[in-house]
């Protein structure tokens, strides 16, 4: 039976964290570059008078700069001291893609669509690196704070992807608008749900070991979801044909944008929960592949 490896993360972690002190440390170390490196896209694009995409590097920027001052901030009130860089002892794992960056830098083509999407990546490469620590993780402690900056980088790809929906919209409403009034059979969210469902159920079938009871923990999870979720949702009913990450997308779009619009706080309350739980599924089922 294949172990699955992950695909987010270019290679695993090269060790574990010792203590709080070296987890603050490798967090700053991550979101420092993560701000440097989007800053030097903004300073690109403003020398190619690109001004809609410097607009979104120098927000990404902004906003990682942030980061670091929560890194700093957490470290200063647990340990009573900033982040120190010197123990940051092995290079963590790429979460920046270098490759989209080299691309964004050399095409002409470049969207603020397609940039969000690089920094939605991004995000779901720095999840699945703390989620990653925070499984082998044997300090409680540790464990417990690696946890807690996996739900933080969650919390980033959900403001994230509202961005890039928003992105989208704009660069193709037209697209979108002629599509919505062509006929199609609609489907709900719980059918998709239970269609997941089935899909994780095949899934954990081919697994073993720690991956396959967290497939097992994802099944059920859509289960109950599926029982929350009530009669929201509209999509193409070909999406029920569609692969498990597909499927997961589509959901966590919609939860995501139905959280937005509600105007009912206890509907948006739902939704929000919906959307976190289907964040961090579809980060999930992203990060594996069959060897």
């Amino acid at each position: 039976m294949p172990l699955l490896r992950t695909t987010l993360l270019k290679m695993e972690p090269a060790g574990t964290l010792q203590s709080l002190d070296e987890l603050f440390a490798l967090a700053n170390a991550m979101e420092q570059e993560a701000a440097t490196k989007y800053g030097e896209l903004a300073e690109e694009m403003r020398r190619q008078d690109r001004f809609d995409l410097l607009t979104v590097f120098s927000d990404l920027a902004a906003a990682e700069r942030e980061h670091v001052d929560s890194v700093q901030r957490w470290s200063q009130s647990r340990r009573g001291k900033l982040p120190d860089p010197a123990l940051v002892r092995w290079e963590a794992p790429e979460t920046f893609d270098s490759d989209a960056t080299a691309e964004i830098k050399a095409s002409n083509l470049m969207t603020p669509y397609h940039a969000l999407a690089m920094a939605v990546r991004n995000e779901e490469r720095a999840f699945a690196f703390w989620s990653y620590l925070a499984a082998y993780s044997k300090d409680p402690e540790i464990k417990k704070a690696s946890e807690a900056m996996a739900k933080e980088e969650l919390g980033h790809v959900a403001t994230l992807r509202k961005e890039r929906r928003r992105a989208y919209h704009r660069e193709h409403g037209r697209e979108r608008a002629d599509e919505a009034r062509l006929p199609a059979e609609r489907t709900e969210a719980r059918r998709l749900e239970l269609c997941l469902a089935t899909h994780l159920a095949a899934l954990e079938r081919r697994l073993e070991g720690a991956a396959a009871v967290r497939t097992r923990e994802l099944r059920e999870t859509t289960m109950r979801m599926a029982d929350e979720v009530g009669d929201f949702g509209s999509f193409p009913e070909t999406l029920e044909q569609r692969d498990a990450p597909t499927i997961a997308e589509a959901l966590a779009d919609a939860y995501l944008e139905g959280a937005e619009r509600s105007g009912d706080a206890e509907r948006v309350e739902m939704l929000q929960r919906l959307a976190e739980r289907a964040i961090s599924r579809l980060a999930w089922l992203r990060s594996l592949s069959q060897d």
